[in-house]
C-alpha cells in the first residue's frame, strides 16, 4: 500500500497524558471540548469511571472537570441527545446504561440496567438532527443481546435482539446505526467476536442480512446514519478492513465486499468524516491511524468464500501516520470543524489531529 504526499495526510496539533484508561473520545457538539471516558488508574476493584472533559484552546489540551463514578465506563454516545442538551449516554462494566448531563452530574438522568454483562458498546440516532425518528440508543453486550433503548420509556428496551433459545450467544463487541432516512425505516448492525455481522431491520423485527468475516468484528459502521444504506465498514481483530457495498440492499443476496489487512494486530475502529461520507480513517493496534477514501466510481468485487485483495480495490489509502505504540482504541471527528479529529490510545494519550490539504478530496 503506497501512498502520495501530495494527497490529504493526518497531522499531530497536540497531544496529552491523561489520567485515566480511556475507552472512548467524543467531542461534545457545538463546542470546543470532548470527553475521554474509561477507567481510574486505581489497583483496587471495581475501579472507578471517569468522564474527563477538555477544552482546546490556541492549540493546547486543558482540562476542564473531571466526573467520577462507581463503575468504570466502556463506551458512549452524543448520538441521541439534542444539540441544546448535548446530554452523555454511557454504558459500564456492570451492564449500566446512563445518561448524563455534564453540566449536572450528580445523578443520572437516565438509568437502566441494560444487560447482564459488560457493555461492550453504544450508537445513538434521533439526536443532533442526524437521523429520523424516535432518539433511540443502541447497546450490545458480552451476554450476546443487542437492545435498543427509547430515553422516554423507562427500564424495558424498545427492541432486544437475541439469540434463540439452544443457540450459542456470542459476545457482541460493536453496534452502529443507519438507514434512519425516514420516520420509520432504521437498522443495527452488529458485529461479534466469532466473525458473526448481522443487520437487523428494525422496522420489520428481522435480521435482514448476516455474514461471517472469519474473525472477531472490532468495529461496523455505516458511511451515513440518515441515509439510504450504501457502505458499511467493518474492521477485525486480525487486522482486516472490509468494505460492503449495500446499495442492492433491498436484494437478499450477498452484498459484494472490497478487503484489505493494512494492520499486523487488530483493527480497532473505523470512524467516518460527518461532512464527506466518501473519508474514512481506521486505526490499528501499532498506533497507526490510516486515512481511506470510498471511490464511488470503481464497481465492487463480488463477494467470494476468499475475498479478493489488492489491485482492483474501490478503496484507496490515502495517507497513514504513527501516533503511539500503543493500539488506539478509539476515535472521533468533530461535528463542527471538517477535518479535526481525536484519537486516544491505551498508553493513556489523546491526540488532537487535523487533515491537511483537504482540496485534494
Amino acid at each position: 500500500m503506497s501512498h502520495s504526499p501530495n494527497k490529504p495526510r493526518l497531522v499531530s496539533l497536540s497531544h496529552r497524558r491523561l489520567p485515566l484508561t480511556p475507552f472512548g473520545c467524543l467531542w461534545i457538539p457545538c463546542s470546543n471540548r470532548f470527553v475521554c471516558l474509561g477507567t481510574g488508574s486505581g489497583s483496587g476493584a471495581p475501579r472507578k469511571g471517569i468522564i474527563g472533559v477538555y477544552g482546546t484552546t490556541s492549540g493546547e489540551i486543558r482540562d476542564v472537570h473531571t466526573i467520577e463514578k462507581p463503575r468504570a465506563f466502556r463506551c458512549g454516545t452524543f448520538g441521541a441527545t439534542s444539540l441544546q442538551q448535548r446530554h452523555l449516554a454511557t454504558g459500564d462494566f456492570d451492564g449500566n446504561l446512563h445518561i448524563w448531563n455534564l453540566e449536572a452530574s450528580e445523578a443520572p438522568l437516565y438509568a437502566a440496567k441494560a444487560h447482564r454483562e459488560i457493555i461492550n458498546c453504544i450508537d445513538g440516532v434521533g439526536g443532533l438532527g442526524v437521523g429520523h425518528g424516535a432518539p433511540e440508543i443502541v447497546t450490545g453486550s458480552r451476554d450476546g443481546t443487542v437492545k435498543v433503548w427509547d430515553s422516554r420509556q423507562k427500564d424495558l428496551p424498545v427492541a432486544n435482539m437475541e439469540p434463540a433459545l439452544g443457540f450459542n450467544r456470542r459476545d457482541c463487541w460493536t453496534v452502529a446505526f443507519g438507514h434512519a432516512c425516514t420516520q420509520w425505516d432504521r437498522c443495527v448492525c452488529a458485529g461479534y467476536d466469532n466473525g458473526d455481522i448481522k443487520l437487523f431491520d428494525l422496522r420489520n423485527m428481522e435480521v435482514r442480512w448476516e455474514t461471517n468475516v472469519k474473525s472477531g468484528v472490532c468495529c461496523v459502521e455505516f458511511d451515513g446514519k440518515d441515509t439510504s444504506l450504501n457502505k458499511l465498514v467493518a474492521t477485525t481483530l486480525e487486522g482486516r478492513v472490509h468494505v460492503f457495498n449495500m446499495q442492492k440492499y433491498d436484494t437478499n443476496t450477498c452484498f459484494s465486499c472490497w478487503s484489505e489487512k493494512p494492520y499486523k494486530f487488530t483493527a480497532w475502529t473505523v470512524r467516518h468524516l460527518r461532512q464527506n461520507r466518501n473519508i474514512f480513517v481506521t486505526s490499528g493496534g501499532a498506533g497507526c491511524l490510516h486515512l481511506w477514501k470510498h471511490n464511488e466510481s470503481s464497481t465492487l468485487l463480488e463477494r467470494t468464500d476468499h475475498e479478493r485483495e489488492g489491485k482492483d480495490s474501490t478503496t484507496a489509502l490515502l495517507n497513514s501516520i504513527s501516533l503511539s505504540s500503543q493500539p488506539i482504541g478509539n476515535l472521533d471527528w468533530n461535528p463542527d470543524k471538517q477535518g479535526l479529529c481525536i484519537s486516544a490510545s491505551f498508553d493513556r494519550s489523546v491526540h488532537i489531529l487535523f487533515i491537511a490539504d483537504q482540496q485534494s478530496f
